[in-house]
């Protein structure tokens, strides 16, 4: 692919969404040192199977007519504790989203924050059918994807790669559906320190 087409992401990966962000500035509040720009197919395929680099798109078009600044690597899904939202949105002074999804293991997860305050929190490991986390009230996309309105002790859930895509679809963007996109300018990448 030429590096004026986007390329896609999302399954077996883990990514943030950032709301209105610049991305140098998403770079700095996660701690990562700006490599410079990248071709769109090099860094993803970097961010993908490279533990230390995370590739930031340009600003994108999405959900709510709001421009998205999107970040991924394996590097969030293998340091999930690195991966503040909540620090992240407050640091940022806006609104970050964080998706993960691995068809092997079955695990799957989403948040939300602004500002500093976390808004909605859900994850699922397939393997053992347990609900690792879950903050907030789900939202239309996810009773969509097949969530209760509550969740208690006789409640099963069964979530799969395609609804974390559906919450992101809705929440700000599929990155599945990039691939083919006329790009709006190279990926950045960063890598820890």
């Amino acid at each position: 692919m030429s590096d004026g087409v986007m390329v896609g992401f999302g399954g077996k990966q883990a990514w943030l969404a950032v709301a209105g962000a610049e991305p140098v500035a998403v770079l700095e509040a996660l701690g990562l040192r700006d490599l410079g720009p990248v071709p769109w197919r090099e860094g993803i395929d970097l961010a993908h199977l490279t533990d230390d680099r995370v590739a930031v798109t340009p600003p994108l078009p999405g959900a709510r007519d709001t421009a998205w600044v999107l970040a991924t690597g394996r590097r969030l899904l293998l340091q999930p504790a690195a991966v503040d939202v909540i620090g992240l949105s407050a640091a940022l002074g806006t609104e970050v989203q964080s998706f993960a999804t691995h068809r092997v293991t079955e695990l799957h997860r989403w948040q939300r924050a602004s500002r500093g305050e976390l808004i909605r929190a859900f994850g699922y490991v397939g393997q053992t059918g347990e609900v690792t986390s879950w903050h907030g009230e789900p939202g239309p996309a996810e009773r969509d994807a097949g969530l209760p309105a509550r969740l208690d002790e006789d409640t099963v859930v069964l979530v799969g790669e395609k609804d974390v895509l559906r919450v992101a679809d809705a929440w700000s963007i599929d990155p599945t559906t990039l691939t083919g996109r006329p790009a709006p300018g190279p990926l950045r990448l960063g890598a820890p320190d």
